[in-house]
């Protein structure tokens, strides 16, 4: 049972969070980021846990970094999450029809706009904790195209509202995770897009396949919706360049339904070949990834479970 909330603490701390983001909203952009660079340092000190939690899971994705490498990494993981938070304020105001390409540039895109414009079939978007994924279906709505995306909802209930706000300018559509079979299946038998974060902890229930040299428990939801309605499946991401509020967005992989209709195990085949995918876009720039996510919690059976998480 989950515990009682309460409302006034909830309230108060929508109330900083708004009054941060009004802050924000006071300077330009290039010295927001340096701001988030320097709450990000900030968190990275004082947060023993989740710093600990980072540098255990880049040791173990990445054997030949130093100690020092995986420091660094660590930190600069940090930071950007912290930089999510303050770009997520700034996207309605700069992510516009006549000013995205400022701050995207599109890389290895057209394959999935050819999906998204011909709509011959309904199509699965996916991609994980790494760069900045709120800003991918945020720009799929304000190019014209509707998705549907899932995710959980904030535990505070007064940020969450002004965070769906956010989501939902241009005309995406968020969907609670708790329940969304029944939302999501509509939407692919109307050739829509539906997206969702693949790369989360799927627990007991979940399917394990490798990712960066471990077994991860993934959700089996996404394979068996590809193969139930017949749809291709994208992994794509928004990747920070050295610029202020700038990314490439683009695709690693698409998966169509010729591909596993004659593997032995279709589901693990999805399963495996999307987190791959996940694996190649977080290599390319791995500081990028929100490394103290505990990706890794549940273990398979036997297996002792991680003491980080």
């Amino acid at each position: 049972m989950a515990k009682e909330r309460n409302t006034t603490i909830d309230y108060l701390l929508y109330l900083c969070c708004r009054f941060v983001a009004m802050l924000f909203h006071c300077f330009p952009i290039e010295l927001n980021v340096q701001t988030a660079r320097l709450m990000g340092w900030i968190l990275y000190i004082v947060d023993k846990k989740h710093r600990k939690r980072a540098m255990h899971n880049l040791k173990r994705s990445f054997p030949e970094l130093s100690e020092s490498q995986c420091q660094r990494m660590a930190l600069q993981s940090t930071q950007h999450m912290v930089l999510l938070a303050v770009e997520v304020i700034f996207t309605p105001s700069l992510i516009r029809k006549t000013t995205w390409r400022r701050h995207i540039e599109l890389e290895n895109f057209s394959e999935v706009l050819e999906l998204l414009i011909r709509q011959q079939s309904g199509l699965i978007l996916l991609t994980g904790h790494y760069g900045n994924w709120e800003v991918l279906g945020y720009m799929l709505a304000m190019l014209g195209f509707e998705t549907t995306s899932i995710a959980r909802p904030l535990d505070n209930p007064y940020i969450n509202h002004w965070l769906l706000g956010v989501r939902e300018k241009q005309g995406q559509r968020i969907v609670a995770k708790k329940g969304a079979t029944g939302e999501v299946l509509p939407v692919l038998e109307q050739k829509g897009a539906v997206g969702f974060i693949a790369d989360q902890n799927a627990g007991s229930k979940g399917i394990f396949v490798d990712f960066f040299g471990r077994k991860a428990s993934t959700y089996k939801s996404i394979g068996l919706l590809a193969m139930e309605m017949n749809v291709p499946v994208a992994v794509g991401y928004a990747r920070r360049t050295g610029e202020a509020f700038h990314f490439k967005a683009g695709v690693q992989d698409v998966i169509y339904p010729k591909d596993w209709q004659d593997q032995d195990d279709p589901l693990r085949y999805i399963t495996q070949r999307y987190t791959k995918a996940i694996e190649d876009v977080v290599r390319a720039d791995p500081p990028q990834y929100l490394w103290l996510h505990r990706r890794w919690k549940t273990r398979p059976k036997g297996e002792l479970p991680d003491p980080y998480d």
